[in-house]
């Protein structure tokens, strides 16, 4: 099976590309790399196996947002690996094997060849992470009952031997209840981080209710000088029943988190530098079982993959109230329909015209095109892509002959 997709991946790479470049009449560009963390299969176009897990690497075309193979798979450096994380610069990528409970290192090269450089194993399992906006630090989440945020240096993308700091998530009121982390961002601005988690001991379905606390929180930490972390005024946030998902929006105004127990997003405006208030007229309605969300780098609009429909929801953003405004492409015909359960969601840094999903169980990517004016997607060219098995984590590393999309405020 595994052989046979690596085939129709070739196959509709190949026809989507070459329809790409008879409509364009131009050359075949690449933009980004896109790299897709998957479990238990052969590295492409080598005879390695990684029978653990490994990290495949697509090159993204710039004019139909297809995607073909790129550099040849890496093994992840570990088992069942799920988490991803690329620095501000693009030249380190961060990956979490969930089963062996480490974070493995590689350099990105400006052809998008990975190579593996240091790695370190925690006592719990990595669910989250991110790398500050300078670079100089790793913040990562762990745990499957007791969630703790560490923070690791980076010295030149290497990973410190130990953390420098750690802070426990805990409930407020309730210290002894069960802790699941879930999601992990940083503020462009680089003031504060936040956290999202929920209370196993008061939302686990089909098992045991031991308490009467608020099931979803959102934890907000400002980073002082030399990385160190305290909780923001007000952390931490009520976020729903089951947060899962969270991301920053560009100009430091606006939080997003998604509910997977609600079907909702929840947005919060950032003032003073790091406090968070809710938006106006929220939660606001998403789609089945949202896993994750995505800020497109103009800040402009909200893209939610939503595992249980099997969709991803696009909303504007109103820049004066951050209150996503309207919904476009979400239902009826004219939704964005993904493969099989969707769980991670990305867009391009180059153009910040593309977005793709990491579809767990339809063991592919799914592209589409982003309308930079209306925010509406089409499907790209030949998708969904297949990868590996169980497909769980997406990044993105713009090609070193483009720059970067950013928000002009």
């Amino acid at each position: 099976m595994k052989f046979r997709k690596l085939r129709q991946l070739a196959v509709v790479s190949g026809i989507g590309l070459g329809l790409a470049t008879l409509f364009s009449g131009c050359q075949l560009v690449t933009i980004d790399y896109l790299f897709v963390a998957t479990s238990a299969s052969t590295v492409s176009g080598s005879s390695t196996t990684c029978p653990n897990g490994e990290i495949e690497t697509y090159a993204i075309d710039s004019q139909s947002g297809a995607i073909r193979n790129g550099a040849p798979a890496v093994c992840s450096g570990g088992t069942t690996p799920t988490v991803l994380a690329i620095s501000p610069g693009y030249q380190n990528l961060y990956v979490a094997n969930q089963a062996d409970k480490n974070i493995v290192h590689f350099s990105v090269a400006a052809n998008g060849v990975l190579a593996k450089k240091d790695s370190v194993t925690l006592t719990d399992p990595v669910t989250a992470m991110t790398v500050s906006r300078d670079g100089n630090s790793l913040y990562v989440l762990s745990g499957t009952s007791t969630a703790t945020l560490s923070v690791f240096g980076l010295s030149s993308g290497a990973l410190g031997s130990a953390p420098e700091s750690q802070n426990s998530l805990t409930i407020p009121g309730n210290a002894a209840d069960l802790v699941v982390p879930t999601a992990i961002t940083v503020l462009p601005s680089g003031k504060a981080v936040y956290a999202t988690a929920y209370d196993k001991s008061a939302y686990n379905p089909g098992g045991p209710i031991t308490s009467s606390a608020n099931p979803g929180w959102l934890y907000g930490f400002v980073v002082g000088s030399g990385g160190a972390l305290t909780p923001t005024p007000g952390s931490p946030y009520n976020a729903g029943v089951k947060p899962s998902g969270i991301a920053a929006e560009e100009t430091n105004s606006y939080l997003y988190v998604t509910d997977f127990a609600s079907n909702q997003l929840i947005g919060y405006g950032v003032y003073s530098g790091y406090a968070l208030n809710f938006l106006l007229n929220g939660p606001y309605r998403s789609g089945g079982q949202p896993t994750a969300v995505a800020v497109d780098p103009r800040g402009r609009f909200i893209y939610i993959s939503n595992s249980l429909d099997s969709t991803v929801g696009a909303y504007v953003i109103d820049l004066q109230t951050g209150v996503p405004s309207s919904a476009v492409n979400t239902t009826g015909s004219q939704a964005n329909s993904t493969d099989t359960q969707p769980v991670a969601i990305a867009v391009d840094p180059a153009l910040g015209r593309f977005v793709y999903t990491a579809n767990y169980l339809g063991n592919s990517i799914s592209g589409f095109r982003l309308d930079p004016t209306a925010g509406t997607l089409k499907t790209t060219q030949a998708t969904p892509y297949p990868t590996g098995v169980h497909p769980a984590a997406v990044a993105l590393a713009p090609h070193g002959n483009h720059s970067v999309q950013v928000v002009t405020p």
